[in-house]
Formats: structure tokens, sequence, C-alpha cells
């Protein structure tokens, strides 16, 4: 990485600085110029905000020489696959010398004398101690206030050149981050918002990337994540994108197709749903809700109304089913025997090792229900009223992203069978970009 004089009119800055290499964004420049003490970085995936926030982690290494700072990341795990990786590819690839002591969490830059802390933000109380000179977050959005503060706090190193706090993000609806940055901005508080589509870099290596987000984004999650704006999608109903006019079809069994059963073990009401394809989406054609029963009245259920199926059935559920029962043996064990001595034969059971996160099974159901192109693959016959009520009146908590089981114990089954299986049939795979996971 190339070393120049310092910025002119810059008091504070040495004599020697980094310079951000020609082929910068227009939003990294902006973050790098900002000369506030606590900054963040805001931006849609593939903005670069994992390359602002590493430049801007060496910058102030040179900034503030030999003194300490910090870097962080909401879990361990982020702080290693994300965050390390992207910081030692740059490391690397502008030749900088280093010294990472990994059972210290500790990284020496070599050319500054900077001792870089590495942290995660689980925990904040461990984070008391020791004066920093700075300190950078990654994913801030998944961090509590409570992180941040403790970090400011320790930003009092009395001989450091510049004392700095940043962070890089996106966008979460109106959180915290929101409120202290955005909303009401925090007096010495410096702030960049990545546009979208800016980072030509990846958009010359994959043409199509945002364009295939569209086809697996509901338009709320598409216009925070590959617009980046400050969408409260937590004030409404959960699954926002259904429309009764739309998504309420007649949909009549077919002997000669699969049938899916995705099921949400519980006592009161015992619920599940079944579903088969259409056309290029699938269809939920009926659903099977039981007050205060058990697994084998459900599957007596079942075989009631469609014993002899010999099309092929899959099985879809809640992880924890596999550990738990309602009553006897797990529910598992239960469902596959009373299936196998019913006269079914090929069955296969879909349940993965543990649940997906809430969220991220709502916002795919929400994305087959209406697409950012508007484009609807599920739809519901009107058989399924337990279903189509989750729909329409399954709401979140006040300023939370919790989904509120409180208010109608009868609500979230349904819509909570259908996800296991949306998400085992649809969910994301590991690629790039489609996960949550941060971009350079």
């Amino acid at each position: 990485m190339r070393v120049v004089g310092g910025e002119s009119g810059s008091e504070s800055q040495p004599n020697e600085e980094l310079c951000w290499v020609q082929s910068h964004l227009p939003s990294q420049a902006r973050f790098q110029s900002l000369r506030e003490r606590l900054k963040g970085f805001s931006g849609p995936v593939g903005s670069g905000k994992s390359a602002a926030l590493c430049f801007e982690a060496l910058r102030q290494s040179y900034v503030n020489r030999g003194r300490q700072g910090l870097l962080a990341a909401p879990t361990f795990a982020m702080l290693r696959d994300a965050t390390l990786t992207s910081l030692f590819a740059m490391l690397e690839e502008h030749d900088i010398e280093y010294d990472f002591k990994k059972s210290d969490g500790e990284l020496l830059v070599a050319a500054t004398g900077c001792t870089v802390l590495l942290r995660s933000l689980e925990e904040p109380e461990r984070l008391r101690g020791t004066n920093l000179a700075w300190f950078g977050i990654d994913e801030l959005s998944y961090t509590r206030e409570e992180g941040w503060l403790r970090l400011e706090a320790r930003l009092r190193d009395p001989r450091a050149t510049h004392l700095c706090g940043f962070a890089v993000w996106t966008p979460q609806g109106h959180d915290w981050i929101y409120k202290r940055f955005i909303r009401t901005p925090v007096p010495g508080y410096g702030f960049v918002r990545a546009r979208p589509f800016e980072n030509r870099f990846l958009l010359n290596k994959t043409p199509d990337y945002y364009r295939r987000l569209e086809t697996s984004y509901d338009p709320k999650f598409y216009q925070q994540e590959v617009l980046g704006e400050y969408i409260n999608s937590r004030a409404d109903r959960v699954y926002h994108c259904f429309n009764r006019d739309i998504h309420v079809v007649e949909h009549k069994y077919d002997p000669q197709k699969p049938l899916l059963w995705a099921l949400d073990f519980n006592v009161a009401p015992m619920s599940s749903v079944l579903l088969q394809a259409s056309g290029a989406g699938i269809a939920v054609i009926d659903e099977i809700v039981l007050d205060r029963a058990t697994t084998e009245e459900a599957c007596e259920e079942f075989q009631n109304r469609f014993g002899g199926h010999a099309a092929g059935l899959e099985v879809f559920g809640d992880a924890s089913g596999r550990n738990m029962h309602t009553t006897g043996a797990t529910d598992y064990t239960m469902l596959q025997t009373f299936l196998y001595r019913a006269g079914f034969r090929n069955v296969k059971v879909r349940v993965p090792a543990k649940n997906p996160p809430v969220l991220d099974r709502v916002r795919k159901v929400n994305a087959l229900l209406t697409s950012a192109l508007g484009e609807v693959k599920l739809e519901v016959d009107p058989r399924c009223r337990e279903l189509i009520k989750d729909f329409e009146e399954v709401l979140f908590k006040p300023d939370s992203g919790v989904i509120d089981k409180v208010r109608d114990p009868k609500r979230t089954h349904a819509s909570d069978a259908l996800g296991y299986a949306i998400w085992e049939l649809y969910g994301e795979r590991p690629t790039a970009g489609e996960m949550g996971k941060r971009l350079l």
C-alpha cells in the first residue's frame, strides 16, 4: 500500500498516511475523509463496506503510530470468517508486514508499531480496561448499543494523534443505529451512506448480481439489502407480502403429484399444511389443525384425507421435533412408524439439524408470496383458513423483530409449519451475497 504525505489542511495528521488505492469507490472515499471522532458507513450488500472498514483500521494504525486500536465484530465467528479474512487479504495485497498472535487475539502492524486487539462484542462488559486510540466495528447492526457505548468510553488514549471510532453496517430498519446516526444525529458523529449499484468491480464480474436478488428477496427486504434504505419493516404484519385477492386461489389435490407435508409440533393446536407443486411455484392445498391433539392423531387425520397416496411423500418440520415429543416416542419417529404401517413407502423426511433464523424464514416466505420483481410463486387454497389468518394477523411486537406469539395463542403455528418447508425447499445456500453475508 502506498505511503504519501499528510493531507493538506489537516492539523492532526502525521507526516505519513495511507492513501486510498486509485480504484476506490466514491462512498469509500467520503467515509475516509470524515474527520469526526465517531463515524459510520452504511450501505447495501456488495457496496464495499468490508474494504472501507479494513482500510480505515490500517489508516488509523498509521495515523496513531505505536498506539493501540481494536477491531471487533458481533461474534467471534463473524470476526474470523468475514472481518479478518478481508483484513488479511488487504495486508497481503499491499505487502504490509504483520504479526498475528491468534492465542492473544492481537495483530501487530510492523510498519506502524500499532497493536490491534481483535474482539467479539457478544459480552460488552469484557470491553472494560485499556485505553484505545481507535476502534472499528464490523456489521454494527447485529451489535447491541451497549457494545458501541462501551468502546466509545474506551476511546481515551491521551497520546493518540487522532481519536476515532468507526463502524460499517447494512440497514436494519429503525434500530438504535438509525436513531443515533441518522434520525437525530449525535454531535460529533459523521455518517456516509453508500449508493446502490455503486460497486462497479462487483458488477463487472457479476453483471446480473442484483437482478438475481430481485427474484429471491421480497420488496421490502430488497429495499433494505440491495438499495440500502432504512425501512421500518417491523412496524406492520409479519407476512406483509400476502394479499388475499392475489394469493388465495383454489388448488385441488392431485394424486399424481408428490405431496409435501409440513408440521409444527404443538398440542394446542397441532398444525400442519399440505403442499404440491404448481407451475413454476408451489401451492398450499390443505391444512390439518387439531386442538389438543397428539402427533398420532395428526397422522390419523392425514391418513383419512390422503391414504393411498403413492406419488411420493416428503415431510418437513421443526428441527426440535427430532428430540421432543408430544406423547411417547419422538415426534418424527412416531410419524415415520405410523406412515410405514399405514402403507406409505416412498417417504422422505427433510428436516434440518437446526432451524433457520426466524426472520430469514419469514423473509423467504414473503419473497415467494411476492418478489421484488412482482413474481408470485406461492398460493393458498381458501380451505386453509388458519394459514390465511396467520398471513393477515400475525404481527411483530412493538419496536422489535420478535414475532408476537402471545396476543393470540392460535396464531403463527400454521405459518411456522409452512415456513419450515419453504426454507428447506427454497432457502439460501452458501452463495456469495445471498445469505446476509458481507461482501468486499
